[in-house]
């Protein structure tokens, strides 16, 4: 039954590398639109599967069509707006971002005092379907036919090396996805430092959740209040002391025996680093689409995949392997 989160992410990892540059070469708007309608057929049979392997092929095709929404959203913003203004824009998204792991644990707790499981499967049904039809009335299409490239998988392929080399575009990739590590291990640890290190319930997840999710949430609020008066480099250099100071707060409130696993104290890091990562990343993530003006697909796409992998990365062998205190996890 892991396998029905497993086969998800990696579905949604390997096709992650696809959707930006598909939406270079028919524009964002078809891709948005097709992603959310298979999302929704998927979604379906999933509830209807009668056996695991047919559940675990509607999870992969989830996997597969999730991404859409997700990379080339952040391109629509680029492509309308500049400046500032595509700042904020990109601070909103990522405060939706961060709110979005917090909320749909409790909605699936609601779901499930509903009915049996493949209740939550229709409710995605519903939301993929309703997500398809707002983009389908209400989004125009911002990657106009003059600026789109060829649709040929060669074509396609040699965007996506070209991003991979170009080595200014993997110094933005690495810092991006592990100025957001530092917070997504403790995530990715998340039982074993609840239940084995803090000592708490099943029941009491939100006393890490809550607190993390808030702080990048009220980054991202600042960086948007920011976007016009402070330069992006000024952003990234603050969020990032803030966090590497958190980084360090949590070391030394690990390491000593009155604040060690007691909360508030192995929180205080934490909140420190989601702040400063919520100030940095919308700045990240635009530099990273104007790394490729002509290609903002594709650099979504190679940049989310590098963070997938990294995510994956500390999940599978990390997270596991530092989880015998919270000194190890600092």
């Amino acid at each position: 039954m892991q396998q029905v989160v497993s086969v998800y992410l990696i579905s949604f990892a390997a096709m992650s590398l696809f959707h930006g540059p598909l939406s270079d070469a028919v524009g964002r708007k078809p891709v948005m639109v097709t992603g959310a309608a298979v999302y929704t057929l998927a979604s379906i049979g999933a509830a209807l599967a009668p056996s695991l392997s047919v559940l675990l092929l509607c999870r992969a095709l989830q996997g597969m069509s999730a991404g859409a929404g997700t990379i080339v959203s952040r391109t629509v913003v680029r492509d309308l707006f500049e400046g500032a203004q595509a700042q904020r824009l990109m601070s909103v998204i990522a405060m939706i971002f961060g709110i979005g792991p917090a909320v749909a644990p409790i909605i699936g707790g609601w779901l499930l005092k509903l009915g049996p499981w493949p209740t939550v499967f229709w409710f995605l049904a519903l939301f993929g379907a309703f997500i398809a039809l707002s983009v389908l009335i209400l989004l125009p299409e911002s990657h106009p036919p003059e600026r789109r490239t060829p649709l040929r998988l060669d074509a396609l392929l040699h965007n996506i090396l070209a991003a991979a080399r170009d080595r200014w575009f993997l110094v933005l990739t690495g810092a991006n996805a592990f100025s957001f590590a530092a917070q997504f291990l403790y995530i990715a640890g998340a039982p074993i430092l609840v239940v084995d290190i803090l000592g708490l319930g099943e029941q009491d997840f939100w006393q890490l959740f809550v607190p993390m999710v808030s702080a990048m949430v009220l980054g991202s609020f600042v960086n948007g209040r920011l976007a016009d008066r402070v330069p992006g480099n000024r952003l990234i250099t603050g969020g990032q002391t803030i966090s590497l100071t958190g980084a360090t707060a949590a070391v030394v409130l690990a390491a000593l025996p009155t604040t060690s696993g007691v909360i508030p104290f192995s929180l205080v890091g934490l909140v420190m680093v989601a702040f400063g990562t919520g100030i940095s990343m919308p700045v990240y993530q635009l530099a990273l689409l104007d790394a490729f003006p002509r290609a903002r697909g594709t650099a979504a796409s190679v940049s989310t995949f590098a963070m997938l992998t990294l995510n994956a990365t500390l999940a599978g062998v990390v997270a596991p392997a530092v989880g015998g205190s919270m000194l190890t996890f600092a």
